[in-house]
């Protein structure tokens, strides 16, 4: 019997070479619309699916394929006999090549105007059917979904006149994932659409974008996905112009810096080392922005990644070629800069992200052993909580002061709790993260920040439980100070802000981040 392969596809890339392959095999082709019509464009034998079954495409095509001369050919067990019996009863010929790739769904959501109706109109149903139904019976079947698998399954048949049971099992697997991931996105957006924050089921899919030559540690195996609707401001959609392959612990700080940066509306600069920032600055210009940035820690930069806002110029590529840096992100370079940068440091990598506010559409997922949690993004910053400020001290703090607080309560929840951020005209002079005790997060950020503590001010992620923390920054020369507040014992932290003459603000909201 005459082998016989359905052929029903979106994505015509390599469409006809294919057809022809098959063709040239001996294998009959049935197929359906606009792919019947590109295959019989070039002058290539096909047979209609409704000859096949008996009956027209009916409801603007959305029943053609859904019929049993098409899936019992699919799903008929060849080594059955009762199978095989059945079909030939019904007069079901088996096919034994599917070749199907389903209705754009992922890009007509991708467009922001696109309707409703639209959406819906492009959930492939018949698509997925057979696609399922071939892949089940895999071992008499062979499914094709990618057209990068053209070849493999081309090449297969012209060495051996089959495909051999590997590749099946392969493809299967892959059309699996597929109609999996296709699912996955209807059922996002349905849930979006109702508006269910935390369904009962959670359904989410991404897409490989490369592999990794290791994780963390070279002992782990570990590869990068993003999202399928790419959002052109995050890293995932970064376009790399210069460099050696990102790794695992390059993408982790790239996205801990953009980050950051992405929190300040005027020119900043942002270093980043082991996913926290060692030096944050704002300026009239970029480049001033760089210098606060690399000056409040010119030690812990070396070997960091820095992240900017505006455009990198010839001027601060000079200053940045300067010193050992990983990764560079930045919205654009100046041709002279990328020159710069390019002949100076031929491993550097330059990131290129656009810089828009999105933050609020992430969904921050982190797995657990046996589970994942999932939250909204921390997105909130000083613009949520500035009308609900509480000077909660004798004195007020200065204009000056009310700035830095406004920097410093920016950027503390950047840093891992126990956080602690110190800011002095403009810039971070000094971080401690990651501690088990806040005044133990205090005297890191302190020390590390020296004689730069005069002046500054201070920021916490969550209350002072007791006093200790305000009276190690004052005998530094700490002069404000804002906090969540929240303790049981808030009160002595005011009273030992008012003995020191600090000006502490409470904020009501915290920003832990374990």
């Amino acid at each position: 019997m005459t082998k016989r392969a359905l052929v029903s596809v979106s994505d015509k890339t390599g469409l006809i070479d294919f057809v022809k392959k098959l063709v040239d095999a001996g294998i009959e082709i049935i197929s359906t619309g606009g792919t019947k019509r590109a295959i019989e464009a070039a002058d290539l034998p096909v047979k209609s699916v409704s000859d096949v079954t008996g009956f027209p495409e009916i409801l603007d095509g959305r029943v053609k394929t859904l019929h049993p001369a098409i899936h019992g050919g699919l799903l008929a067990v060849r080594d059955k006999k009762t199978h095989m019996d059945a079909i030939a009863e019904h007069d079901i010929q088996p096919i034994d090549f599917v070749i199907v790739n389903l209705y754009p769904f992922k890009e007509t959501i991708a467009r922001p105007d696109v309707a409703y109706d639209e959406a819906v109109e492009n959930i492939d149903i018949g698509g997925p059917s057979m696609l399922r139904s071939a892949a089940k019976n895999h071992k008499s079947v062979t499914v094709v979904c990618d057209p990068t698998d053209y070849d493999q399954v081309a090449e297969s048949l012209d060495e051996n006149a089959e495909v051999p049971f590997e590749l099946k099992q392969k493809l299967a697997a892959k059309v699996f994932r597929h109609t999996a991931a296709y699912d996955a996105l209807i059922a996002d957006y349905f849930t979006k659409q109702v508006g269910e924050a935390f369904p009962e089921k959670l359904t989410i899919t991404y897409e490989k974008k490369q592999g990794l030559r290791y994780g963390e540690n070279p002992h782990q195996m570990a590869a990068f996905y993003g999202e399928p609707i790419e959002n052109e401001s995050t890293i995932a959609a970064a376009k790399q112009l210069h460099g050696k392959e990102l790794s695992y612990n390059n993408i982790r700080d790239a996205d801990a810096a953009l980050g950051i940066v992405k929190e300040f509306k005027e020119p900043a600069a942002v270093a980043v080392k082991h996913m926290n920032p060692c030096g944050i600055g704002t300026g009239k210009t970029v480049n001033e922005a760089y210098d606060k940035a690399y000056e409040a820690d010119p030690v812990s930069i070396f070997g960091g990644i820095v992240a900017l806002n505006r455009e990198v110029d010839a001027e601060l590529a000079e200053k940045l070629h300067g010193i050992f840096l990983e990764i560079i992100i930045a919205p654009s370079y100046s041709d002279e800069a990328i020159a710069i940068l390019e002949k100076k440091k031929k491993n550097l990598r330059l990131l290129q992200v656009k810089m828009t506010d999105d933050a609020q559409d992430f969904i921050q997922y982190t797995s657990v052993r046996g589970g994942m949690l999932v939250q909204d993004l921390d997105t909130k910053g000083y613009e949520d909580i500035k009308d609900n400020l509480k000077v909660v001290t004798e004195r007020k703090p200065t204009e000056e002061e009310m700035e830095s607080l406004k920097f410093a309560w920016t950027i503390v929840k950047h840093v891992k709790s126990n956080a602690i951020a110190l800011v002095n005209h403009g810039r971070m002079v000094g971080m401690g993260g990651g501690q088990t005790n806040r005044v133990g997060a205090a005297k890191i950020a302190l020390e590390e920040a020296g004689e730069k503590t005069k002046g500054a001010v201070l920021s916490s992620d969550a209350y002072f439980p007791m006093s200790d923390t305000v009276e190690v920054a004052a005998k530094a020369g700490i002069t404000a100070i804002i906090q969540p507040g929240g303790s049981i014992r808030d009160q002595e932290s005011i009273d030992m802000a008012n003995k020191y003459n600090i000006a502490m603000v409470m904020t009501g909201m915290r920003h832990f981040k374990h």
